[in-house]
């Protein structure tokens, strides 16, 4: 079982920027794939961005170059910093973590980011 706990949500204004945090307990991180999620009023749960154990990265095209995904397994914690903020960019942010292996996943309570034009 893991617990996550994401923080750093708000309000900002267009062209700012917010830092996410993902703090994770229950088990060891470096065996899980970390990403962060996004879901706006009336749509569907997309994936922002994703990294691996090792570092690796993947992001979703609309956020690519503003966003950048981060972890650090020793502190058992992964981040978002979100750049160049866009009114399109509000929605909850949910962390979340996959096992490499089970595929078992779990996911945080969200955090409320909004971006005022």
């Amino acid at each position: 079982q893991v617990q996550l706990v994401e923080s750093g949500g708000g309000l900002v204004q267009t062209g700012g920027s917010l830092r996410l945090s993902c703090a994770a307990s229950g088990s060891n991180l470096n065996l899980y794939v970390m990403g962060w999620y996004r879901q706006a009023p009336g749509n569907q749960r997309e994936l922002v961005a994703i990294i691996t154990p090792g570092g690796g990265t993947n992001y979703a095209a609309l956020v690519k170059g503003r966003f950048t995904i981060s972890r650090d397994n020793a502190k058992s914690t992964a981040y978002l910093q979100m750049n160049s903020l866009k009114p399109e960019d509000t929605a909850v942010y949910y962390c979340n973590a996959r096992h490499r292996i089970s595929g078992a996943e779990y996911w945080g309570q969200g955090t409320q980011v909004t971006v005022s034009s």
